[in-house]
């Protein structure tokens, strides 16, 4: 009866923590639509240079558009705003049950993995998506003859996007290092892969970067340098070796 009573209380602190989350993102949600219009010139701000000879800074093609395009970053923006309380909400349930060395290794995986979220943001949008949208707008691809017509949403959530596919390709770095620490895959074994690796990544950021080599180049090398960087970590806390 013990065992089930535990068991109960575990599936109603569980519910109390999804209800919690899903409060907390309907919240970040509202705030997101009060906030559309600093929301939107984020979004907008590295087409700035693209359309400063232009009436308008973007353009929706059907009436639908615009409520479309707020519903859907309001709700983004909730989630990534309330994604503090997910995180709280995870380490808050898993963490009683945990021994000091889990505790130690999900702490430390949740600050590597926020570090890196930050400092992929940060390359995204401030070097990636300029040099992309500069490549894509340059260099012959477009005629003298031939003017601009942004999209509104196409435009807006490929900028989205791709700060999030960078966001999440940098956490694969974080998985490795942990299958390390928990000895599920050797140091060495990975260092031996490294050219596989190299060959894997470059038809990987093909896949979530827009349909040119300068996306795709200044995506996969930061990709590489963070798998040697993993490699390096392993080594200096021998992490793999066992």
């Amino acid at each position: 009866m013990a065992t089930e009573a535990t068991f109960v209380e575990h599936l109603k602190e569980l519910r109390r923590r999804i209800i919690v989350s899903a409060a907390a993102v309907l919240l970040g949600a509202v705030a997101g639509f009060l906030l559309f219009d600093w929301i939107f010139a984020f979004f907008a701000e590295p087409f700035e240079n693209l359309t400063q000879t232009l009436d308008s800074t973007m353009f929706v093609n059907t009436i639908f558009e615009g409520f479309a395009v707020k519903m859907k970053l309001s709700i983004i923006s909730g989630t990534v705003l309330s994604l503090p309380i997910h995180m709280f909400n995870v380490v808050a349930f898993v963490f009683p049950g945990l021994l000091p060395r889990e505790k130690r290794i999900v702490g430390a995986t949740l600050a590597a993995s926020f570090a890196l979220a930050i400092l992929a943001f940060y390359y995204g949008y401030f070097h990636m998506i300029p040099i992309s949208i500069r490549f894509l707008t340059g260099m012959g691809f477009i005629p003298d003859q031939v003017g601009i017509l942004l999209g509104y949403g196409k435009n807006i959530f490929y900028v989205l996007q791709l700060l999030f596919l960078l966001i999440l390709l940098v956490q694969v770095p974080v998985v490795l290092e942990i299958l390390m620490v928990l000895n599920v895959l050797k140091r060495k074994a990975l260092l031996k892969a490294w050219r596989y690796v190299i060959m894997a990544v470059f038809p990987l950021s093909a896949l979530f970067t827009p349909p040119d080599f300068v996306s795709q180049l200044i995506v996969a090398v930061p990709l590489i340098i963070l798998f040697f960087g993993t490699i390096l970590v392993a080594r200096i806390f021998h992490f793999g070796e066992a």
